[in-house]
């Protein structure tokens, strides 16, 4: 019963938590007044000083329309992500939020950029955000059936690890580790929509060869992500019916995509960010694109399965497996 109850509240939390911050934005975007696309990062970072000047929210709001788009995003990420999913973080003892979110952020810094009053509508504008809502929809979908559709009931491994070995200094470097480091990567992940709806301060280049080849990765990186996440989940399915039935369980996932590539759902998800930073230069702006191991070969009864399956596989790409002359 409790954790029927606190999944709808996680679940709730979802939905929730990021109202403040389209609030926000909706109110910022009435500020038309202020020649926000004359300002670079670098302009906007010598003006945050303002902010402690400014009076009341309506003064808050003023200020951020007087910075450039990325500082506005930087901004806002650091509030309304690092500083209040930390102190949630650390009232339900679990980093949980950060990782539905992951999928989820993109879509919103992407929508941010698109309906700036001073972003440029274009076609490419638009092929990107379709190609965003299909990305974030398959790997939040991919999120949630891992976590059998569970809100919250438990984080990364990786962050249970550090909580464990750390104790009480965990708090602030969580800060840090999950938040800060998060904003640094998803915000510059996410530069091709800045180049995308700023670039060129004139009319945007027409769609050409170089966006049929971003799209072409982008979908090819999203196919090959989506099979491989597939082929591994019904994998550990029929590892956990093994295990309710008192059979052996597979040691290592060595078929379909996984023959090829150690970590194929890693190589499509680069390809999809590296197909998404060549959107950046058909548009006209400069290139800004892109331990699991160890933790297989922690478990003692597939170390050795393991190792082998590493002497014969690639690790990213997929290529045919090694044979042992080519090793």
């Amino acid at each position: 019963m409790a954790a029927s109850h606190s999944n709808h509240l996680n679940s709730a939390l979802i939905l929730l938590i990021p109202l403040p911050c389209v609030y926000v934005t909706c109110r910022l975007f009435q500020c038309t007044d202020v020649p926000t696309h004359s300002l670079n990062f670098w302009d906007s970072v010598y003006k945050i000083p303002k902010i402690f000047s400014s009076t009341g929210a309506w003064g808050v709001i003023r200020f951020l329309d007087s910075l450039s788009p990325l500082a506005t995003v930087n901004i806002l990420f650091f509030v309304f992500v690092d500083i209040v999913f930390w102190i949630l973080a650390v009232l339900q003892q679990s980093t949980w939020l950060i990782d539905p979110y992951w999928t989820i952020i993109p879509v919103l810094i992407a929508h941010f950029y698109r309906s700036h009053p001073h972003a440029q509508s274009s076609a490419r504008g638009d092929i990107c955000l379709v190609l965003v809502y299909i990305w974030a929809s398959r790997l939040t979908h991919n999120y949630f059936r891992r976590e059998k559709w569970q809100f919250g009931e438990k984080e990364d491994w990786r962050f249970t690890n550090y909580r464990k070995s750390m104790g009480w200094a965990w708090i602030p470097a969580s800060f840090f580790m999950c938040y800060v480091s998060q904003q640094v990567m998803l915000v510059g992940l996410t530069l091709p929509f800045y180049a995308v709806h700023f670039f060129p301060k004139s009319s945007p280049p027409p769609l050409g060869a170089l966006d049929l080849l971003a799209s072409t990765l982008c979908l090819t990186g999203i196919g090959i992500a989506f099979v491989s996440d597939n082929q591994l989940h019904k994998f550990v399915e029929r590892n956990q019916n093994l295990v309710k039935s008192g059979k052996e369980r597979k040691k290592v996932l060595n078929t379909g995509l996984w023959r090829f590539s150690r970590h194929p759902n890693h190589f499509g998800e680069a390809l999809w960010w590296i197909g998404l930073g060549i959107f950046s230069k058909a548009s006209g702006g400069p290139w800004w694109t892109a331990l699991i191991e160890d933790r297989m070969l922690n478990a003692n009864y597939r170390a050795v399965a393991y190792r082998d399956y590493q002497r014969r596989t690639s690790l990213l790409v997929p290529l045919p497996p090694f044979t042992p002359s080519e090793m």
